[in-house]
């Protein structure tokens, strides 16, 4: 465990917090006007090993030498100049910090998104200190600074991350489904039908580093991925990406409690460990391993029954009611993965220099049109 202090006077800025793997949907964003939830669990930090937020650089201010050595091996439209290692917390976790009362707000119409720089300062010796995030369409965080706050160990040190045999006893996956609210909306009111349900911000950024790993492991052949909704969720984006063909590489899921995939699987589905971030697998094996968050790779990989949503109103405290309706609503649209987080992903694999692999890149915009995106 450990607590964040300001570096100018040494105030405690955090509870006691514990180290997990930072969010594949960190920085994603969702929508248009979507009221996301906080990115952090209670009780949780992780931490950015890549620069984060301003100054920017433009591509065309960066020697292709620079943005390569910054593992950048293809165009994107900025890169931060900022530090790594910002430290993402949950809000309620801060203590001690007030909100920059003016300027460096940033953000458009719905809130902060800490563009202009840190927006929360020490409330002891006003050193700026982190920036608030809150904005629609982004996830709500607070980022520490690296170079304002210094870590300091609770107890002698952070606790041991849990076993995979742990993990599965304790298995909690992320629904592939939830209902979303927006401005104007209020999320608990009425009936469940009145829920903008859709498909989870979560699985659509996991889909997106997933999508760029798979065209990397394909080698530009056919990819077979299993059906259901691992097939849901990948197979049409590969297919338009890919070309068709007899010579189809298969994609299965492997990871804890799954059997061993027999010799003929030339790709694995794999979990990363929610607290180290480490893939599950043998460093020798010679299929290509896609990682896949536990909470999304353990959905997939042992599906949960649908289970049925109440009708509408209120019964009182201790009375259970029997009344269910149809199981939860399902997106009224195919899936599609995140953008943002499969361009993040795949210009950060050298196999983007691949002149098939980057013409894909170049087409992005022809895929979000056709709604892969």
């Amino acid at each position: 465990m450990f607590v964040f202090v300001c570096a100018g006077c040494g105030a405690e800025l955090t509870t006691a917090l514990s180290q997990v793997a930072l969010p594949v949907h960190a920085h994603q964003k969702y929508g248009n006007g979507t009221q996301l939830p906080v990115l952090m669990e209670s009780g949780t930090f992780a931490l950015d090993s890549e620069p984060w937020g301003p100054p920017w650089r433009t591509w065309e201010d960066l020697d292709p030498d620079e943005a390569a050595a910054r593992g950048v091996h293809a165009p994107v439209y900025a890169l931060s100049d900022g530090l790594p290692g910002a430290i993402a917390i949950a809000p309620g976790d801060a203590r001690n910090t007030v909100l920059v009362p003016e300027g460096r707000g940033g953000g458009y119409c719905c809130g902060l998104d800490g563009a202009d720089g840190p927006n929360v300062a020490c409330a002891e010796c006003a050193l700026p200190v982190a920036s608030r995030i809150d904005d629609c369409s982004l996830w709500q965080a607070l980022w520490l600074a690296p170079n304002a706050v210094h870590r300091l160990p609770v107890d002698g040190a952070d606790a041991v991350p849990s076993s995979w045999a742990q993990l599965m006893a304790d298995a909690r996956g992320t629904p592939p489904f939830e209902p979303l609210a927006g401005w104007g909306l209020r999320l608990n009111a009425g009936h469940w039908s009145n829920h903008v349900w859709s498909w989870s911000p979560q699985w659509e950024a996991a889909a997106g580093r997933a999508l760029a790993h798979l065209l990397t492991a394909s080698e530009g052949r056919p990819v077979v991925v299993p059906d259901g909704l691992a097939g849901e969720v990948f197979q049409r984006a590969l297919d338009t990406m890919l070309p068709a063909g007899s010579q189809a590489r298969r994609a299965v899921l492997a990871g804890p409690g799954r059997p061993v995939p027999d010799g003929q699987a030339d790709i694995l589905l794999v979990p990363t460990h929610p607290q180290t971030g480490v893939v599950w697998g043998s460093a020798d094996s010679t299929a290509y391993l896609v990682p896949l968050p536990f909470g999304v790779w353990l959905w997939l990989a042992f599906p949960e029954p649908e289970l049925p949503v109440p009708a509408s109103g209120v019964l009182p405290d201790g009375v259970l009611r029997d009344d269910f309706d149809s199981p939860a609503p399902h997106a009224r649209h195919l899936f599609r993965a995140d953008p943002g987080t499969f361009q993040h992903t795949l210009v950060r694999l050298p196999a983007v220099r691949s002149p098939w692999l980057r013409a894909i890149l170049d087409d992005l915009t022809q895929l979000l049109q056709a709604g892969i995106f």
